[in-house]
């Protein structure tokens, strides 16, 4: 028993010795910053995307339309509820089979695509909390005055749900740079794939740094969330 524990204890020394850090600073460190500025792209371009996936859908499934509520009901039971791993898989090595022209897509776009379908599910569902808090009244009441339905969202029922989507679009954010992180099942060259990467040469600094870089990028946002979660709690 006592000598299991001295080789673990052994091991842990070496991954984080001296040696293993000055090659991780010299060979390692400039190959995570760039994983770093591509997870940051990808988190942006993804949110951007997710965030209009979300809104258009979350407005459908508030709709007087069957039909337009159906489309969003599909939509979101869909995403949610298969892994957003094998969605990314799919869209890399299967859907190509069907539309050979995908094969020209940069991997860090299909990453972005997943993202932006799989966040915008759950996106969708916030606006539609956030619209459905609001009292139908003022809907009708925009109508009354000769606006159309999208116009009443737009100027009269959206701004005022911000208030209740809020948090939860700030949650949406922290989740999706974390993942990011599905981009090393298909070789897109974010974070976690150029960390995979470099811990063959060292493995402890690595995986210590790239979970630092994380965290930089998610508490902030984190922090966000819950601030605004508190303020919601206080005006209701």
């Amino acid at each position: 028993m006592s000598g299991g524990f001295t080789q673990w204890f052994s091991n842990i020394q070496y991954m984080f010795s001296l040696q293993q850090w000055q090659y991780f600073f010299k060979n390692g460190f400039t190959g995570l910053l760039h994983g770093l500025l591509l997870t940051v792209e990808v988190s942006l371009l993804g949110l951007f995307f997710a965030l209009i996936l979300g809104i258009v859908f979350g407005v459908l499934a508030t709709s007087q339309w069957k039909v337009a509520r159906a489309v969003a009901r599909v939509y979101v039971e869909f995403f949610q509820n298969t892994p957003l791993m094998l969605q990314a898989i799919f869209l890399t090595f299967g859907l190509p089979l069907i539309w050979p022209a995908l094969v020209k897509v940069p991997l860090f776009m299909i990453l972005v695509i997943a993202l932006s379908m799989y966040h915008g599910a759950y996106i969708s569902e916030a606006v539609r909390a956030g619209i459905q808090s609001i009292h139908r009244g003022q809907l009708e009441a925009s109508l009354s005055q000769g606006m159309t339905y999208v116009q009443a969202m737009r100027y009269v029922v959206i701004p005022q749900a911000l208030r209740v989507v809020l948090p939860p679009l700030t949650n949406q954010a922290v989740n999706l740079v974390k993942n990011t992180s599905v981009g090393v099942a298909i070789g897109a060259m974010e974070l976690m794939y150029m960390t995979k990467q470099i811990s063959d040469m060292t493995t402890g600094p690595a995986f210590l740094v790239a979970a630092l870089l994380y965290f930089i990028l998610c508490f902030p946002l984190a922090t966000l969330a819950r601030r605004l979660e508190d303020r919601a709690e206080v005006n209701n």
